[in-house]
């Protein structure tokens, strides 16, 4: 059987991928160099963040992303719906959203910025990303059901004004299918499956090349939404891929692939690299495939104070350039002297981690 993947104007992402966040342009303490050595097909950056920092103007000036971070293969940004949500919902005093779009002033910014569908698909055209995703209005999933119809009908309303902007950019420019970015729509509707179904309906018929997994996948007890993660991939048929939005746990990556998702992104896996937490298979490479059932997932904490004398790499098999030359002793004296250099090579071994992963589960008898 072929291999399933996207193909995009900067290279393929093959299913499943894991992007790490490379937010405001730069997956923090590694250039684009480290993320090629470690297998790394593609990135995730912001449009919410990276129209303020470092503006697009200044985007534009160096090139584009791709000049700009020197990363050559595939970017998808994110337009900024669930950042926007982060900060007006939680802090209205930053910004108001309704149905033109959203309007935000960073705390301690003396600036006023507007981001509505036609401008975020706007800006993501000019930052030549591979794909672009609509702009949407994210909710947690325990908000009450006025609040999910809200965010469901100008879900649905954006959808529709970023299809037809993005239309008419890819006209204007000329772009081929070879050449053009794809466009994603974002599926809303918190814990109510009606809501996710008229969503999902709603953007098939608008039509679009992937699709999204919209709000806070999380329940109040940090345990993934499986029911409607898994209700939501049926209500799109399999043709279309699924981007599990904000998803990168190793454990839940995992079990939305077995969901069907095929996208990953998430800042947890570098972000626990600076913040001391290595990941580990209790199993090597070499282990039977049924070694990702079970407790298959180790952590490695630096501060240990076991590994001072530990002449071993990380974690056993691991073929990271970090494991290949250097002890989790040496790593872990990095780590006390406070030394840069162990927040680089924290971060290689996290993200070579997630690229065994998905390579192991392409492996697996299921994805075949």
């Amino acid at each position: 059987m072929a291999e399933r993947a996207l193909i995009l104007p900067h290279g393929t992402l093959r299913y499943p991928v894991f992007l790490p966040d490379a937010t405001f342009g730069v997956v923090r303490t590694v250039d684009a160099a480290d993320l090629e050595m470690v297998g790394i097909e593609g990135v995730v950056m912001n449009t919410f963040h990276l129209m303020q920092k470092p503006g697009s103007d200044v985007i534009r000036a160096l090139g584009g992303l791709h000049p700009m971070s020197g990363w050559n293969r595939p970017i998808i940004t994110d337009s900024g719906g669930f950042q926007a949500y982060s900060l007006i919902r939680q802090n209205p005093k930053f910004g108001r959203m309704d149905s033109r779009g959203i309007t935000f002033q960073p705390e301690g910014g003396s600036r006023k910025y507007q981001l509505t569908p036609e401008k975020a698909i706007q800006l993501q055209m000019s930052y030549e990303s591979d794909v672009v995703i609509c702009l949407d209005d994210c909710t947690h999933v325990d908000a009450p059901a006025a609040e999910q119809r809200t965010s469901v009908n100008r879900t649905i309303a954006w959808a529709k004004r970023s299809k037809a902007e993005f239309l008419r950019l890819v006209e204007q420019k000329r772009m081929s299918d070879e050449t053009r970015p794809r466009i994603f729509a974002v599926i809303q509707g918190g814990g109510i499956p009606e809501l996710r179904r008229e969503c999902a309906e709603a953007l098939l018929e608008i039509g679009f090349d992937g699709f999204g997994f919209g709000g806070w996948p999380l329940d109040g007890e940090g345990r993934l939404i499986t029911e409607i993660l898994a209700y939501t991939r049926s209500l799109v048929p399999a043709v279309f891929p699924m981007h599990a939005l904000g998803i990168g746990h190793p454990e839940n990556l995992l079990e939305c692939y077995r969901l069907g998702y095929e996208i990953f992104d998430c800042a947890m896996p570098t972000r626990d690299a600076r913040h001391n937490r290595l990941y580990g298979f209790n199993q090597p490479s070499t282990a039977p495939l049924a070694g990702l059932q079970g407790d298959w997932l180790q952590y490695i904490y630096l501060n240990d104070e076991k590994y001072i004398r530990a002449d071993l790499p990380v974690s056993a098999g691991c073929d990271c350039p970090v494991c290949s030359r250097y002890s989790i002793g040496y790593l872990r004296h990095l780590f006390k002297l406070g030394d840069p250099l162990h927040l680089r090579l924290a971060t290689l071994h996290n993200l070579r981690f997630m690229t065994q992963l998905t390579e192991r589960i392409r492996s697996l008898p299921e994805a075949a």
